[in-house]
C-alpha cells in the first residue's frame, strides 16, 4: 500500500486537521470528529442547521459542503464507518437554534441508526429535528431488500437544495419537504474499474481481472451487483443512463441537472468523456439538460471508477442550485487563505475528560468479570486479521479493524469499570462500545449490553436468572432498532443460539453449560453461510455471498469463546 499517510489509525483526526488549513470557513469542534461553520454562533437562530455525514473516505464529501448555502455541520466517521451517535448529537448541540435541524443521511444502516438515535437525544432535550433519507442508487431499485436502496453521489445535489433553501429562510418542515421531494426526483448508477484501498486495511476491498469491471457498485468498497467485462466509454455511459432513466422519475418537462462523479482515480480526461456522450444521450431522449457538473463529489477513496447522478429540476430547484456558496467543493466556490489546523469551538457543556477511576476488582465476582472481559477482547484482537478478510467478501472489509478498536477501547477502560456489580459493568460496556465503535455495530452493541444491564438492575431478581432475561431482552433490542430477526444473517444468528442456551438452564449455569451455550454460537454462526441477506450490507450483494459465514456472526461467536474461557480460568 503505498499512500501520503503516517500511520493508518491517524488519517481521518490528521485529515480534519489539513481540513482546518484548508478551509478556514470550517472549524473543529472539540472532542469530536466534527468540523462546524466559522461563523455558527452568528446564524444559528437566523436559519434551520442542515447536518450530514458518515464514514471517512468520500472526499470532499462531507466536510467540503460546509458553508453558507449548504452544510451547517459535517460529521465525520472512521474509514468507511459510521460516525457515533455522540458526534452527531455534539453536531445537533453545536448548530441548531430555534429554528431546528435537518439531517442528510445516506441511507446505510449504520447511518440511519447513529443519526437516528442522535435525532431522538437532540429531540429528548427540546430541539426540532427532521431526518431526509438518500437512496438515488437504482442498482438496487429492483432487489427484494429491507434495507433499499443505497445514498450515493447524488447526496450532493440534496445538499445543495436543502442548504439553499434554508439559506432562504424556509422553515424546518418545508426544508424537509423540499429535500424528500428533490430525492423523490434523483437516480444514480456507478460503475468500477478497482477498489478502493482503505489505509487501516491495506488491501483493495475486491479483485478485479484486467478486463473486468463492477456494475453498480456502491461508495464503501462493496463490489457490484453486476460483474462484467470491460466496455468502450460510450457504451458504459450509455448503460448507466438507460437504468437511470428506467427507474428515475424526473417530472413531466424532464428538466434535468446531470452530476458525473469521480469515485476517486478516475481522470478528469475520462469525467470529460463521459460527458460530451451523455448530454446529447439524454437530449435525444426528450430531456432537456438545465446544468451539468463534473469532478470529485463524492469519492470512495482512491477507487477507479464513475458514478452518474440525474436530478428532476424546475425554476425553484435550478435556482437553490445556482445559488451562491461559500462551500469550498462546490463548483465555482470562492476561494479563501488558509485557517489553522488547531481552530475549534467548544459547545455548552463540553468538557476534557478527567481521569480514569481505576475501582479495579475487589471481589471474586469483579475478578472474573475482568478476566471476561479481558479474555474477550484478546480474542477478537487475534481474529482481526480472519475477521478482515471474511468482511473483503460479504461486506466492506473494515469489521476486524473496528472489532479491534472496541476490544483495544475496552481493555484501557476495563480497571475503570465497577467490576463488582455486574450490571453497572454491562452498561458501562454499552457506553463505551457505542462510543467507539461506530458503524451499524456501535449502537447496536451498545443497545445489547445497556438493555442487559438494564435487566440486570431490575430488584428482586436472581442474578443469573436476571442475566439471561438480560441476553434474551438485549437480543429483541437489537431486533427493534436494526429490524433483524433470526435467520438474517446478522449477529443475531449467533447471540440467540446462545441466549436460548443460558436461559434454558435457569439458574444452573456451569461451566460446562457456558461452553455449550457457545458452542451454540459457532454452530448459529457457522449457518449464516446459507442463509440469503436480508438485513445489513451484505444484503446489497444478495446471492454472492451465499457459502460465506457472516463475519458479524462470526464476531460475536468469536468473543463470546474468549469470554467463556475468561469466566473460569484459574
Amino acid at each position: 500500500m503505498k499512500k501520503l499517510i503516517n500511520q493508518p489509525t491517524d488519517v481521518v483526526e490528521e485529515m480534519l486537521q489539513g481540513l482546518c488549513v484548508l478551509q478556514p470557513g470550517s472549524i473543529r469542534l472539540r472532542g469530536h470528529k466534527v468540523l462546524v461553520r466559522a461563523d455558527a454562533e452568528e446564524v444559528r437562530d437566523q436559519q434551520v442547521a442542515v447536518i450530514s455525514g458518515g464514514g471517512s473516505g468520500h472526499e470532499p464529501a462531507h466536510a467540503g459542503y460546509i458553508g453558507a448555502g449548504m452544510l451547517s455541520a459535517a460529521v465525520a466517521g472512521e474509514v468507511f464507518t459510521s460516525p457515533s451517535s455522540d458526534s452527531v448529537f455534539a453536531a445537533i448541540q453545536a448548530v441548531s437554534g430555534r429554528r431546528g435541524a435537518l439531517l442528510v443521511v445516506k441511507n446505510y444502516t449504520g447511518d440511519r441508526l447513529n443519526f437516528g438515535v442522535a435525532a431522538e437525544m437532540a429531540r429528548a432535550e427540546g430541539t426540532a429535528v427532521e431526518m431526509i433519507l438518500v437512496n438515488d442508487d437504482v442498482a438496487l431499485r429492483d432487489a427484494d431488500t429491507a434495507t433499499g436502496s443505497r445514498g450515493l453521489a447524488g447526496t450532493v445535489l440534496i445538499h445543495k437544495l436543502v442548504g439553499g433553501a434554508a439559506r432562504e429562510g424556509k422553515s424546518l418542515t418545508e426544508v424537509a419537504a423540499i429535500g424528500r421531494a428533490a430525492v423523490a426526483s434523483l437516480a444514480t448508477m456507478g460503475l468500477s474499474f478497482s477498489a478502493g484501498t482503505s489505509p487501516s486495511v491495506g488491501r483493495p476491498g475486491f479483485e478485479l481481472a484486467e478486463d473486468e469491471m463492477e456494475l453498480g457498485l456502491g461508495i464503501h468498497g462493496e463490489p457490484g451487483v453486476r460483474r462484467m467485462q470491460l466496455r468502450s466509454g460510450d457504451e458504459l455511459t450509455a448503460m448507466l443512463l438507460i437504468e437511470i432513466m428506467k427507474h428515475g422519475r424526473f417530472g413531466p418537462e424532464k428538466r434535468v441537472a446531470i452530476m458525473i462523479n469521480n469515485l476517486g482515480a478516475t481522470t478528469e480526461m475520462e469525467l470529460a468523456i463521459v460527458a460530451r456522450y451523455a448530454v446529447p444521450f439524454l437530449e435525444n431522449k426528450g430531456f432537456k439538460v438545465e446544468r451539468i457538473y463534473a469532478g470529485t463529489f463524492l469519492s470512495s477513496l482512491d477507487m477507479a471508477g464513475v458514478s452518474i447522478s440525474v436530478l428532476g429540476i424546475d425554476d425553484e430547484r435550478l435556482g437553490w442550485l445556482d445559488a451562491d456558496t461559500s462551500a469550498p467543493a462546490w463548483p465555482n466556490a470562492s476561494k479563501r487563505s488558509p485557517g489553522q489546523a488547531d481552530a475549534r469551538i467548544a459547545i455548552a457543556g463540553d468538557a476534557a475528560a478527567g481521569p480514569s477511576i481505576h475501582r479495579g476488582a475487589q471481589t471474586e465476582t469483579g475478578r472474573r468479570v475482568k478476566e471476561a472481559i479481558v479474555s474477550a477482547c484478546r480474542a477478537l484482537i487475534d481474529a482481526e486479521v480472519e475477521l478482515t478478510e471474511m468482511d473483503r467478501v460479504t461486506g466492506d472489509g473494515d469489521l476486524g479493524v473496528s472489532m479491534r478498536r472496541a476490544a483495544e477501547a475496552l481493555l484501557a477502560s476495563a480497571n475503570s469499570y465497577p467490576l463488582d456489580d455486574v450490571a453497572a459493568t454491562l452498561k458501562q460496556l454499552g457506553l463505551t462500545l457505542q462510543r467507539v465503535m461506530g458503524g451499524s455495530s456501535g449502537p447496536l452493541y451498545g443497545m445489547l449490553f445497556l438493555r442487559c444491564g438494564s435487566v440486570m438492575d431490575e430488584p428482586n431478581s436472581p442474578a443469573l436468572a436476571s442475566w439471561a432475561e438480560g441476553l434474551q431482552q438485549g437480543c429483541l433490542a437489537i431486533s427493534e432498532m436494526g429490524g433483524a430477526k433470526r435467520g438474517d444473517r446478522t449477529m443475531l444468528d449467533a447471540l440467540l443460539p446462545f441466549a436460548d442456551v443460558v436461559k434454558d438452564a435457569g439458574e444452573n449455569v456451569s461451566r460446562e453449560i457456558l461452553l455449550s451455550a457457545v458452542e451454540a454460537a459457532e454452530r448459529g454462526a457457522d449457518a449464516t453461510a446459507g442463509m440469503a441477506p436480508r438485513v445489513g450490507r451484505s444484503s446489497y450483494l444478495g446471492e454472492r455471498v451465499l457459502g460465506h459465514p457472516d463475519p458479524g456472526a462470526k464476531a460475536v461467536a468469536v468473543w463470546l469463546r474468549g469470554m467463556a474461557d475468561g469466566c473460569y480460568r484459574r
